[in-house]
């Protein structure tokens, strides 16, 4: 991407120094490393974990008083990610003010290291990425994106730009309220549970794709920077983590959707620019 370090933004709260958030609490955030985690004792139980995904992101209580801060210590490469991510945070959320007006109210990126508590309890660097309604705030462990990259084969910049523009995607689902309507439609049917949630993250999908749109048409991004995102969207397929996992696929217990899903939701919000290309819900 063609970006320019400079203040960091006001809605980048980082936490890498801080202390508290690694004693377990009632709820995990769920990320990409939770997934693994309810996929593996789905398959060495044969219960579905899976379903617990929306509960367990729902149903945690906040944390009793915050972390606590200190001194970070970061190699000139992480400090340069940071910047990164700080650019990001802040362009993703001007798209989103110009495409929701009044209606968009900030989030904030918290950057963390091993542990951090949330509203939804504690999110640890296996979670991955996750988003808390209970706080509206976006969580990110920075080694996420070495896994990214090393383990499923999903490096640049552009890549890890996606992965913050799905999370603040699941921000924009909260503000227009498709969050709590999603988790109502899971209670009054369960039995459709795991197929919500999946057109729920494919809809986050494509609505980072529509800040991709925009990225694009103000001259950002460089030639490769499209194949970039693609390729992390299928890099995070339910099947393909599946498939890593265990050797086999099995659809009834995605939660976030295919890689050929995920690519092609992506690809729409990308090419249209338009909200109303995202109603996963509605095809």
């Amino acid at each position: 991407m063609r970006w320019t370090p400079g203040r960091r933004s006001d809605n980048l709260q980082d936490m890498r120094g801080q202390t508290g958030g690694r004693t377990m609490g009632r709820g995990l955030p769920l990320g990409l490393g939770g997934l693994l985690l309810l996929l593996l004792l789905s398959v060495f139980t044969g219960r579905n974990f899976l379903e617990f995904a929306g509960p367990m992101l729902e149903q945690a209580p906040p944390s009793a008083g915050p972390a606590e801060g200190g001194p970070v210590t970061a190699s000139p490469e992480e400090e340069r990610l940071v910047d990164f991510m700080s650019f990001v945070l802040d362009d993703v959320q001007q798209v989103w003010h110009q495409q929701l007006g009044d209606r968009y109210r900030d989030t904030q990126l918290v950057l963390f290291r091993d542990g951090i508590r949330s509203a939804c309890g504690i999110g640890q660097a296996a979670t991955g990425p996750f988003y808390c309604p209970g706080d509206m705030k976006a969580y990110l462990d920075l080694s996420f994106f070495a896994e990214l990259d090393r383990r499923f084969g999903a490096p640049g910049d552009f890549a890890q730009a996606y992965v913050v523009a799905h999370e603040i995607g699941h921000h924009v689902q909260n503000v227009l309220g498709l969050e709590a309507q999603m988790r109502q439609a899971q209670q009054r049917r369960p039995d459709l549970a795991n197929e919500l949630s999946v057109r729920f993250e494919l809809q986050a999908d494509c609505l980072a794709g529509v800040w991709g749109h925009s990225a694009a048409q103000r001259g950002r991004l460089d030639p490769n920077d499209i194949e970039e995102g693609l390729r992390a969207a299928a890099a995070i397929g339910d099947d393909r983590i599946q498939k890593m996992q265990t050797g086999y696929v099995s659809p009834e217990r995605w939660t976030h959707g295919s890689s050929a899903q995920r690519v092609e939701w992506f690809r729409r919000g990308f090419e249209s620019g338009d909200v109303r290309a995202c109603d996963t819900f509605g095809q």
